[in-house]
């Protein structure tokens, strides 16, 4: 998905969200589900919720928690040890999951950016526009993409499907900072790494990864490179 069909479609979620029969305030999610405009969700420890969603307002899906998609437009969207989703889109949020979390389809945000700690699982693809991408140990088979944040690739995260960094255009063609990839060591990066893009792109010695194209990797020893 192109970062503005992205931004597209992250916003028909407000409309249907308002659209809808919904309540006001912060709500605790049940087996249902929850929906709400002005307010937050939670989701308890082990509840199996259905989707989740609200326009203004974070959602907090604890540990051990299930849940069907969950998406807001304002708001960040944190999920908890050994948590489940079938998805999770924000358009203005940063996006959390915990260690061994788990989603099954894709992790998307606009303006946030993304921390997947230890043993965290996406099956989809991860990607934002503006925001910083911190993978953990984590694994993601269907690849990450961003225009304008810095990608963090750390521990023995796993990364099938390649990076692509998409050039700025229309909404977003403002921001010319170069991006700042590091792949470090033990990470693994299958698939091509594309950038349309000016790039600052670091690759540990003890990092694989798969095809470059549009940079020039520049090798380090070390835990971080020298800069």
């Amino acid at each position: 998905m192109r970062h503005c069909d992205l931004a597209a479609a992250l916003v028909v979620l407000a409309g249907a969200l308002t659209g809808c029969d919904v309540s006001g305030g912060d709500v605790t999610a049940t087996q249902a589900g929850a929906n709400t405009v002005n307010g937050s969700i939670h989701v308890p420890a082990g509840m199996h919720s259905a989707n989740v969603g609200t326009v203004n307002g974070s959602i907090d899906i604890e540990d051990n928690a299930a849940v069907g998609a969950a998406g807001t437009v304002n708001g960040s969207i944190d999920m908890g040890a050994h948590a489940t989703a079938d998805s999770l889109e924000t358009v203005n949020g940063a996006v959390a999951l915990g260690a061994g979390a788990h989603v099954a389809g894709t992790v998307t945000t606009v303006n946030g950016a993304m921390h997947l700690q230890d043993g965290a699982d996406v099956a989809g693809r991860a990607g934002n526009v503006n925001g910083h991408i911190v993978l953990a140990g984590a694994h993601v088979a269907g690849g990450l993409r961003t225009v304008g944040g810095d990608i963090d690739v750390t521990g023995t995260s796993r990364v099938e499907g390649g990076i692509v960094v998409e050039k700025s255009s229309g909404w977003f063609n403002f921001n010319s900072r170069e991006p700042r990839i590091v792949i470090g060591p033990g990470a693994a990066v299958s698939g091509t790494l594309r950038f349309e893009r000016d790039v600052r792109l670091y690759v540990s010695d003890k990092a694989t990864i798969g095809p470059v194209m549009g940079a020039t990797a520049i090798r380090f020893s070390g835990d971080r490179p020298p800069d």
